[in-house]
């Protein structure tokens, strides 16, 4: 059933209204003793609000910022609508952060408390907060062990701050007082600088791309009872959006994934209608599924190649009438199993935050499974396009943008969006505000491309010197390398693996070590060393030694000695892809 979905003024206000039209029903689920137990949307409601009331008590005020370290659990959802619903500012953090890295979060956001939900998570946490000068509260969601508390830090436990009644009535009264231009979260995003930036996203950044997200599954789909499954980080801007805050505005349902070991059986069980996705997922499952095929005979591997000539041909617009009872066959067999495997009635799933193989897109759906590919920052909430095949599924484009986000190609060929999605800037960062927004709040998104004949966005390259890895994540290619020079054993340094799971290395030894014969150890002790202080998505895992060092003669430096990296991937691409295998 097709639904328009309404606008609201901020993100509590949309929680609020579907918990009321929900009451009892289930909303988070997360799997404990080995059952899937559900919070109801009462309850959650309850939560929220208890929690809001809670971190006020405590002395958290309008406009604090609350950091937020946990990994995907109801807890996190409750947590972060809590603390907007006590006029605060969330601040997730990533799991997989050092203590440097939250030291950093901790000092730039001001924030007065940390959530965090474990004991492990809390290790790289505590010092940090040691550090902070305005931090001044730890909310443990499980007990922490901590011996002698400091006494600049109050530490609470979280079953303590979400008991008890909450005057929800009260609280949606106050809410009519934030208006969707509010700040609503700060998510930190690597920049080409190294040090990660805080982008300020407001109500109405979240609640436009929801809205334009629900365009998408209305216009296509339509939406009714509809289950996610999550499993992406919720600290990263797509999950936080797509997977946490666009069920809510669905009225769907959330399960919480095990673990990305556990996510195979996890889809099974739950049975999800939307999947939100990173393409590195559908190229673990593309192998997988290929494994299972090759070892299940002949007759399996003949059904898999006729699905991907007849999906390629209907892909390419060419179909062929005398394939339609082949086709039907494919789906009553090959076709029933694999969507079986994704619990039998996924509408769709929409991948982002990573470009994806158009050969995966293709062989996913050629198997019948609808695959939408999307476009995102988290400078643009981060939502800015998605494939919807009432403009036809093109793997090689992201889609037109979702509806009210505004889209043009500047003269250099650089992507420009404009709309209520984009953010309203860096937080205390006004130089870099200024060049990525200018004057004009045209967001500079730094991909290049272009608008096909059906306005799909095409792109092309990278204005950006970014990687982004398979995961969606974004690492500062130059802060790795600059630290890898500082070690004394490694003169230059070109970290790559965009779109791949983990960083590689070439590396330039320094002439003193460069004929030792037992350079290979010396360099694998400094990237150990290297490794010890980085985050773990920064981690270089595998490296090759250059055949000569970087110079301006040899093209590989420019003039200002800034490494091209085009030149050098040309020279080393084959080398560097083989470490992959």
């Amino acid at each position: 059933m097709a639904r328009q979905l309404e606008q609201f003024p901020n993100l509590v206000t949309m929680f609020l209204t579907r918990a009321r039209e929900k009451g009892d029903a289930p909303f988070l689920w997360a799997k404990r003793e080995g059952e899937w137990r559900p919070i109801s949307w009462s309850d959650t409601a309850r939560q929220v609000g208890a929690f809001a009331d809670s971190l006020k008590r405590i002395g958290v005020e309008p406009g604090d910022r609350v950091m937020l370290v946990s990994e995907n659990r109801p807890e996190w959802l409750i947590a972060d609508l809590g603390i907007m619903a006590a006029g605060a500012v969330t601040v997730p953090a990533y799991t997989t952060n050092t203590t440097r890295d939250h030291t950093h979060i901790l000092g730039n956001s001001g924030a007065k408390a940390a959530i965090v939900s474990t004991q492990k998570l809390a290790r790289n946490l505590i010092p940090a907060v040691l550090f902070s000068s305005e931090c001044h509260h730890i909310i443990g969601i499980e007990d922490l062990r901590t011996g002698q508390a400091p006494g600049t830090v109050d530490f609470h436990h979280w079953d303590e701050l979400v008991s008890g009644d909450a005057d929800l009535l009260a609280l949606e009264n106050d809410m009519q007082t934030v208006k969707r231009s509010d700040l609503a979260c700060i998510i930190y995003t690597s920049g080409t600088g190294g040090a990660p930036r805080g982008v300020m996203q407001h109500h109405g950044s979240i609640l436009a791309n929801i809205e334009g997200a629900a365009d998408v599954i209305s216009t296509d789909f339509g939406w009714d009872d509809e289950i996610f499954l999550s499993f992406l980080p919720a600290s990263h801007a797509y999950e936080h959006t797509g997977g946490q805050h666009f069920p809510v505005g669905l009225g769907a349902q959330i399960y919480y994934a095990e673990s990305l070991e556990k996510l195979a059986a996890n889809i099974e069980e739950v049975r999800p209608t939307i999947m939100v996705v990173v393409p590195r997922l559908f190229e673990m499952l593309r192998a997988r599924i290929l494994k299972t095929i090759e070892s299940s005979g002949s007759l399996s591997n003949y059904l898999l190649r006729r699905a991907l000539s007849i999906g390629a041909k209907r892909y390419e617009g060419r179909s062929n009438p005398l394939d339609l009872p082949m086709d039907g066959i494919l789906s009553l067999t090959l076709r029933k199993k694999v969507k079986a495997r994704f619990g039998g009635r996924i509408k769709a799933m929409v991948s982002g935050g990573a470009p994806l193989n158009p050969e995966v897109g293709l062989f996913f759906q050629s198997l019948g499974l609808t695959f939408l590919q999307g476009y995102g920052q988290t400078e643009a909430g981060p939502v800015i396009s998605c494939n919807r095949p009432a403009a036809g599924i093109r793997m090689d484009s992201v889609g037109p943008p979702v509806k009210g986000c505004e889209v043009r190609i500047a003269e250099d060929g650089e992507i420009m969006v404009r709309g209520e999605l984009v953010m309203h800037g860096y937080w205390n960062n006004p130089d870099e505000t200024k060049r990525v927004l200018g004057e004009d709040g045209w967001l500079a998104t730094g991909d290049v491309g272009h608008l096909d004949e059906k306005g799909r966005i095409v792109i092309t390259d990278r204005k950006k010197d970014l990687i982004v890895n398979d995961k969606g994540d974004n690492i500062s290619p130059q802060r790795v390398e600059g630290m890898l020079t500082l070690q004394p054993e490694i003169a230059q340094a070109m970290v790559y693996g965009d779109r791949r799971p983990y960083l590689i290395a070439l590396l330039v030894p320094e002439a003193e070590f460069a004929r030792k014969a037992d350079l290979q150890q010396i360099l694998s002790k400094a990237v150990d060393r290297v490794n010890g202080d980085t985050s773990v998505i920064e981690r270089v895992r595998r490296f090759i030694i250059a055949d000569e060092p970087f110079t301006t003669d040899n093209e590989q430096l420019t003039p200002s000695l800034k490494i091209r990296r085009h030149v050098i991937k040309k020279v080393y691409g084959e080398r560097l892809d083989a470490l992959y295998h």
